[in-house]
């Protein structure tokens, strides 16, 4: 095994941990400030659109899309040890490079499926960075987690179609900047395959009957890196036909694959979240005086860093082993491992966090310190693309199969 990055792969993570120091770890601090000052805080302030220029200009953009014409050409093991090194920044570094979701995910669904209208319409301008966009699948009413419960309803009349329904959670709806939904709904409800009862659609955000109701947080947080999560209500929403991803029917199938590359993106992310986690204790640690002693020289804190590091390369490797797969083998021939690296990662993620908090006291709890809102993303994704238990369930079945 070469477990070596290739000449590009090396070049770009040189690139891109220079544009960290430089611009992207500086401007935390900046953001805070310039949003305070803000009409609304759901608008991009102006750093934020400072550091996509400098990215843009270091071709340091759209790394996550395969595909060379679009994208950076990059393979799933090549942007890997790119996407973790933005997770040191999760909430500004992956909009900073236009590799944030939910719009990652939404440009590879409109990559895939849309039509060459739909493409020119949306998906130009997304890779441009000039609009922004939301994905509205996750209900309040259902179980969201089993997709085939997803209640709104997608029905054909003449050349429209007329959407009802009610979503939450919807990531990125509060920017002003987003200006298209892709809703997944049922065009079949009463069909005879469950998985084939849904579509996806295209719904502009100045639709009539479309209301972005409210702002929903995240351990408090309101999360405006993301455009926030929003409660979204459709009622008697008109579209054309013509807005239809794929067929009709395939929407179960088309979320399916929207989700390998967005399960594997964000362990990559978390792997960088940990590292910064890491870093921080170890400068807490040889700064700080307790009982007598260098809190680097604590038994227990020592404890503390070298699980994280043991830990921290345990899952590279898994992240990196599935990374290839997918690009060897395809998603469906990583099935095992994307599931493995969406259990796993968060879960200890979590921990070296909440390690971290513990180590700087009032401090790790408070917004003086990004170490709280790292912790809140991170649990968060134990919840995110499937919760655990959906994966475990998944994975339980195909390891008993074997013996069955």
């Amino acid at each position: 095994m070469d477990f070596a990055f290739d000449a590009r792969t090396e070049e770009l993570r040189d690139k891109l941990h220079a544009f960290m120091d430089e611009h992207v770890l500086p401007a935390e601090a900046v953001v805070h400030e310039q949003r305070a000052r803000l009409a609304s805080p759901w608008e991009t302030p102006a750093v934020v659109e400072d550091l996509k220029a400098e990215a843009r200009r270091q071709g340091l953009w759209n790394l996550f899309l395969p595909d060379a014409e679009y994208g950076a050409g990059l393979t799933n093991l090549q942007y890997a040890p790119l996407a973790e090194i933005t997770g040191r920044s999760p909430q500004l570094a992956p909009t900073a490079l236009n590799c944030a979701a939910p719009d990652t995910g939404n440009m590879e669904v409109l990559f895939q499926f849309a039509t060459e209208q739909q493409k020119k319409q949306w998906l130009e301008p997304l890779l441009a960075g000039e609009i922004r966009s939301a994905f509205a699948m996750t209900e309040p009413e259902v179980a969201s987690s089993d997709a085939t419960n997803i209640e709104t309803r997608i029905t054909r009349e003449g050349d429209e179609y007329v959407i009802n329904g009610r979503k939450w959670y919807i990531s990125g709806a509060m920017n002003p900047d987003c200006k298209i939904f892709i809703v997944m709904g049922k065009t079949d409800p009463d069909g005879a395959d469950a998985r084939r009862q849904q579509s996806m659609i295209l719904v502009p955000r100045d639709t009539p009957g479309l209301e972005v109701r409210r702002a929903m947080q995240v351990y408090g947080y309101e999360d405006h890196y993301h455009g926030g999560h929003a409660e979204v209500v459709l009622d008697n929403v008109r579209v054309p036909a013509s807005n239809l991803i794929g067929e009709e029917g395939g929407g179960f199938a088309i979320a399916q694959a929207r989700l390998g590359p967005g399960r594997i993106h964000h362990c990559m992310r978390l792997i960088g979240m940990a590292e910064r986690a890491i870093e921080l204790m170890c400068r807490r640690a040889v700064s700080r005086t307790a009982f007598g002693k260098q809190l680097a020289q604590q038994g227990v804190v020592q404890n503390w860093i070298a699980d994280a590091r043991v830990t921290v390369e345990q899952l590279r490797l898994l992240v990196l082993k599935t990374a290839w797969l997918m690009d060897t083998v395809g998603n469906r021939g990583a099935h095992t491992e994307i599931q493995s690296i969406k259990i796993a990662t968060p879960r200890a993620v979590i921990d070296i966090i909440d390690k971290a908090v513990q180590l700087y006291g009032a401090g790790g709890v408070s917004q003086d310190f990004p170490l709280a809102e790292l912790w809140a993303g991170a649990r968060t994704l134990r919840l995110a693309d499937g919760p655990d238990e959906v994966h475990q369930r998944s994975l339980a079945r195909r390891e008993l199969k074997k013996y069955l």
